[in-house]
């Protein structure tokens, strides 16, 4: 195996790593939620092998994370489609958690809660 790839499965794993430490989850959450044995996506983790492909976009989706961060590419070295997300890296430990979660919500789960909000938003403290 080339050095190069042996940096990239270390790096990936590092930043998955990352990832799933900030949103709270564990490594056997993640590989349900990824839909792998939680050894394999350990050994992702590890940096000791490189996951698939559909496997990678299924990590992106669940860690809440762009692909180019996964696999370490500057936005320099890439060129953006324009209709991709804001990020979320400022956000606040809580606050990432609670849009990782929502973002597996129904459109009409959304609805509930967004008229929930609305009303607690009138609401004088």
């Amino acid at each position: 195996m080339f050095s190069m790839d042996i940096e990239l499965q270390r790096t990936l794993g590092e930043v998955a790593r990352e990832a799933r430490e900030r949103l709270g989850l564990t490594q056997a959450q993640v590989a349900h939620k990824v839909g792998l044995v939680p050894g394999v996506y350990g050994r992702i983790e590890r940096g000791d092998m490189t996951p698939s492909v559909p496997s990678l976009r299924r990590i992106c989706l669940v860690l809440g994370i762009s692909s180019d961060a996964l696999l370490n590419l500057k936005p320099t070295q890439v060129a953006g489609r324009g209709d991709e997300a804001p990020s979320n890296k400022n956000l606040s430990p809580e606050l990432r958690r609670v849009v990782h979660q929502l973002l597996s919500w129904s459109p009409k789960r959304l609805k509930v809660l967004s008229t929930v909000l609305t009303v607690i938003a009138t609401v004088e403290d």
